[in-house]
């Protein structure tokens, strides 16, 4: 991977001066769920809800969600949908590209990202990844990482193009070339996410017992 610049934090237009410790959030609900069988995740049920009302509780800041296909099936949400400016599927580190760009006309200098997949996520994880001060910085349990859980400034939204355009698809990779920090979170399996109809059986168990609140 080429090398990759650094930027400062800067805002998206001359008059703007956003705060860079008040984050907005996205979803980034843009996978193909292929060991699904398919379709979209985030709108499965779960305990009467999508997943994907449960990742936007959470969250919190969320103002916009990140997915390819037909929006109108996420209007319910009534939030922005923002799909990849990139052909071709590359992945969450296009939905993140997107998530910077519209953040970025928007005013924003600093994104928390989401995995849309993954409902029961601490609720203060926005807070604690937007204090950070690195330009990138992401959530990690137990010595793993998990970096669609990441606060990101706007300012790396073109040497993240740079990566895409270079077919860079590995969100870690390019996060340690820009300089990431980790933060750790605490508790019992708080980045579960879903992945087969198995793992929707076990968040449903999970739910119904209580024990998704375990680590809040």
């Amino acid at each position: 991977m080429v090398p990759l610049m650094r930027p400062t934090s800067t805002p998206a237009h001359p008059d703007a001066a956003p705060d860079r410790g008040a984050p907005v959030g996205v979803v980034l609900a843009g996978g193909r769920a292929q060991r699904m069988g398919g379709g979209d995740k985030p709108l499965l049920d779960l305990g009467g809800r999508p997943i994907l009302a449960h990742v936007l509780a959470r969250l919190g800041c969320a103002q916009a969600i990140s997915a390819n296909g037909d929006p109108a099936r996420l209007a319910a949400f009534g939030l922005p949908i923002l799909p990849d400016s990139l052909p071709d599927f590359p992945g969450p580190l296009a939905g993140v590209l997107a998530a910077l760009d519209w953040a970025a006309a928007q005013g924003h200098a600093r994104v928390v990202t989401a995995a849309g997949d993954t409902p029961f996520f601490p609720p203060d994880l926005a807070a604690r990844l937007a204090a950070d001060p690195a330009p990138v910085a992401l959530a990690t349990h137990d010595g793993r990482d998990h970096p669609a859980f990441a606060a990101w400034d706007t300012s790396l939204r073109a040497p993240l193009r740079d990566a895409l355009m270079q077919g860079e698809r590995r969100m870690r990779s390019v996060m340690e070339a820009l300089g990431a920090a980790r933060v750790a979170f605490a508790g019992a399996a708080p980045f579960f996410n879903i992945n087969t109809p198995e793992d929707l059986a076990e968040a449903r168990r999970r739910l119904a017992v209580g024990e998704e609140t375990a680590w809040t």
